[in-house]
């Protein structure tokens, strides 16, 4: 027979043992509502950025657009005169079908293969929102602590593309971390890209992260939020590759 302390506790993690559903749901809610979110076609972000490299720290600018259901374009500026370089500029674009990156250091490309199909399979503004009507899946592997944070850990698996995993904070019910396996044509390989969130704001009724922490083997870079714009008009052309 249980003893009394053993049954409060069993009970204690019955009454909170919450699904992958219900975390996802709590997600949406903590960032703002599914009204909310639905509402949102299109995004601007600008802000600023930092390279990390072994001679130290290179400043630039980044763009990010996007648009629903999985268009987006990134436009980031880095100042390489420290290193005699002058300036270097990565636009990199997918109109929800084809990815193409215009790169002034490493030459231009299409971006095919894995990295493609993680970008079909993404979903703006946020994956939680539509994904089992998309086929997609999320399962609730474990709990456990991020830095100061308790989080739950949703692992996300899309129709197409490649799996992730989210972070999910205990408390706030905010991302704090996603992980999710790219394929680097320079490696040869698929390598682990992690993006931590933090320093949450209000727009529009929403919460979202000012600072954005992309690390991976091959670049770490860290983007400080300076504007967001929501619902804006974006030029189609602007997705693709530039005739």
């Amino acid at each position: 027979m249980l003893s009394l302390t053993a049954l409060l506790a069993v009970l204690a993690q019955t009454v909170s043992a919450q699904t992958a559903d219900e975390i996802a749901e709590k997600s949406l809610a903590a960032a703002g509502g599914r009204t909310a979110l639905a509402k949102l076609k299109s995004r601007h972000m600008t802000g600023s950025v930092a390279v990390s490299t072994p001679r130290g720290d290179l400043s630039g600018t980044i763009d990010i657009w996007n648009e629903a259901p999985n268009k987006s374009r990134n436009v980031m500026k880095v100042d390489l005169s420290a290193a005699g370089l002058g300036s270097a500029v990565v636009d990199q674009r997918f109109n929800g079908e084809v990815g193409y990156v215009l790169d002034s250091l490493q030459g231009n490309r299409e971006i095919t293969g894995s990295p493609v199909d993680t970008m079909k399979g993404g979903f703006f503004p946020t994956p939680f929102l539509d994904y089992k009507n998309r086929g997609g899946r999320v399962e609730l592997t474990g709990k456990e602590k991020l830095a100061d944070h308790d989080v739950y850990i949703l692992a996300y698996t899309p129709k197409i593309g490649s799996p992730s995993r989210w972070y999910v904070d205990a408390k706030s019910y905010l991302p704090i971390r996603t992980v999710v396996k790219v394929h680097v044509p320079q490696l040869g390989t698929d390598v682990e890209q992690t993006t931590d969130y933090s320093d949450y704001r209000a727009i529009d009724g929403l919460q979202l992260p000012f600072k954005i922490r992309n690390a991976s083997p091959l670049q770490t870079y860290t983007v400080t939020v300076m504007k967001i714009e929501h619902n804006v008009p974006i030029d189609e052309a602007s997705f693709s590759k530039p005739r």
